[in-house]
């Protein structure tokens, strides 16, 4: 079948990025890469992103950013730090609270052949533009059969640690992860940060990048050339016999922490970081549970309808007969985020509460690990 008008410019359009597709190669990463080596370049989370942003505009003119407070002189966390002062007003520039509106821009922008990076600060106020975003962004590919693309990357920040509360610390990616058309990316290391951030860019998808604040406070090692991670690729953070963890973000930080204090107890504990939530690395989740034949799910959102009742439910679904113990999850509580850092740290599950849980396993039914 002969390939219509529309699709044949829109073909044409996205062919334009195929140079800039070869500079930044994928990654082929060990299957244990843990984003760290014995020595390199060190930046932080900030710096790691920032970097992404940078290549990238210098590679396509198309590519630019908006946002509120990207020219502010925090640069949203330092993610966007004196990008103004590179690139100009132009291509760089700060917008108004008026979300829906100027998500319709960023997605007008987007079929226009343009690849906009928009930072939305918090994923609370996302709500504010689910129109554009799931109305129109993740469908139009889909309504106009291949004909249209929306090369648009959406970027927003979890707001714990500083008594955000209830309207500015929301984890909504249990929510985003129902919607077909749009991808969801949450990395949890500095590499990672850099990677994924060209690979939401290059992509000629709508793509939704949510970060943790607590990974700002991360330094790690960062290729200083282009390079890309693909979508749907998850990596084992650490390898392990009895028990697997599957996180994403900086619950990856707190699985490692957990699966250390759980070696003192003689479980091996296997940590796997997702680093995308769609496309889902199924493949990997399965494999460490057919291994170890027990699972803990660790996110940062709601427990009722999250991304952990989706892995579990995977798990129950595909992986049933690897299974020796019921799945065990960690999420926040089913309450609206509280303000204050006391309340926070009850509130938020972390290292202690997926010891709690994998501990639980081992207590079902007599399940004991081998050499415990």
């Amino acid at each position: 079948m002969q390939p219509s008008g529309r699709q044949e410019e829109s073909r044409q359009r996205d062919g334009r990025y195929e140079p800039w597709l070869k500079i930044a190669p994928e990654f082929n990463e060990p299957a244990h890469y843990t984003g760290e080596s014995p020595s390199g370049r060190r930046l932080s989370y900030a710096e790691a992103i920032r970097e992404a942003l940078v290549q990238a505009m210098e590679i396509d003119s198309s590519v630019f950013v908006m946002g509120q407070g990207v020219d502010d002189p925090s640069g949203m966390f330092g993610a966007t730090l004196n990008l103004q002062k590179r690139f100009g007003k132009e291509r760089v520039f700060d917008t108004p609270l008026a979300e829906n509106g100027l998500m319709g821009v960023a997605v007008g922008a987007a079929v226009g052949g343009m690849r906009p990076v928009y930072f939305h600060n918090r994923p609370d106020f996302l709500l504010l533009a689910m129109d554009q975003l799931v109305n129109h962004a993740s469908k139009w590919s889909y309504m106009f059969g291949g004909a249209v693309s929306v090369p648009l990357v959406v970027w927003a920040c979890i707001g714990r640690g500083w008594g955000s509360a209830a309207q500015h610390s929301q984890a909504l990616q249990g929510l985003f992860i129902h919607v077909p058309g749009l991808k969801l990316v949450m990395p949890g290391t500095c590499f990672d940060a850099k990677g994924l951030m060209l690979s939401a860019i290059a992509d000629n998808n709508p793509v939704l990048i949510i970060e943790h604040r607590y990974n700002f406070r991360y330094k790690g090692i960062v290729p200083e050339q282009p390079y890309r991670i693909p979508f749907g690729r998850g990596v084992v953070r650490k390898p392990g016999k009895d028990v697997t963890l599957v996180a994403i973000s900086y619950m990856v930080s707190e699985a490692l922490k957990a699966a250390d204090e759980l070696t003192k107890c003689g479980i091996d504990a296997e940590v796997i970081d997702l680093r995308t939530l769609r496309p889902l690395d199924k493949e990997i989740i399965l494999a460490s549970v057919g291994k170890t034949g027990r699972l803990v799910v660790a996110d940062s959102g709601w427990k009722t309808g999250g991304v952990t009742a989706e892995i579990a439910a995977l798990a129950a679904e595909q992986g049933f007969s690897g299974l020796k113990a019921p799945v065990r999850r960690v999420a926040s509580l089913d309450l609206p985020t509280p303000a204050g850092y006391t309340l926070e740290d009850a509130f938020y599950p972390g290292a202690k509460e997926i010891v709690a849980a994998a501990r639980e396993i081992f207590s079902w039914r007599g399940s004991v690990p081998e050499g415990a």
